[in-house]
């Protein structure tokens, strides 16, 4: 595992989980999953009760931190994701 900078305790990419995009350390839980369900509706609480129990709120938060410090590489992904869907 590579840790995607210092300033990011929980978030790390790792080459062949999730093509190497950031993503929260120990799952396969990318950040780009955490921040979409978020921007859809979903609240921290929400999510981890609904969808990422596993997740702690400190790395919902760090998700957030990241997104909020790599907007472009995240909206790409989103993007990609929603386009993928819509085929």
């Amino acid at each position: 595992m590579q840790a995607v900078s210092q300033g990011y305790r929980y978030i790390v990419r790792t080459a062949g989980v999730r093509s190497g995009n950031a993503a929260v350390e120990g799952t396969r839980i990318g950040v780009h999953d955490v921040i979409g369900l978020l921007q859809n509706g979903e609240t921290v609480d929400s999510l981890r009760q609904n969808c990422f129990p596993q997740l702690t709120r400190a790395q919902i938060f760090e998700c957030l931190a990241y997104y909020e410090d790599h907007r472009g590489e995240i909206d790409l992904l989103l993007a990609r994701q929603m386009a993928s869907a819509a085929e």
